[in-house]
């Protein structure tokens, strides 16, 4: 059983990894990352992290906290944060560029 989960893992990631690939080769990555930010900015979501930001760094102190203590703190709210709908519709662009090629 944990060999076929091994297996099932490493395609997985195989898989990812190709798409990956290939959205870069194709700069889709890069078309999908603006349309993503201009939508997170659209719906308030940089300007309410931003302001989270703000006050994690009023909290513990500017000088003690570093650059990546900070992005360890926010990250899981910044993700956990992402509108459903901008999710769903960058999966469906993603799908749809997996269509095409």
């Amino acid at each position: 059983m944990a060999d076929s989960q091994s297996d099932r893992r490493k395609k997985d990631e195989a898989v990812r990894a190709t798409i990956m690939q290939k959205l870069i080769e194709t700069g889709e990555k890069d078309r999908l990352k603006q349309i993503l930010r201009d939508k997170l900015i659209e719906c308030g979501w940089r300007d309410e992290l931003k302001e989270y930001c703000k006050e994690v760094i009023r909290n513990k102190g500017l000088e003690k906290i570093t650059v990546d203590e900070l992005v360890a703190e926010i990250t899981p709210r910044g993700r956990a944060t992402v509108p459903e709908k901008i999710k769903g519709d960058l999966l469906q662009d993603i799908r749809k560029f997996l269509q095409s090629t």
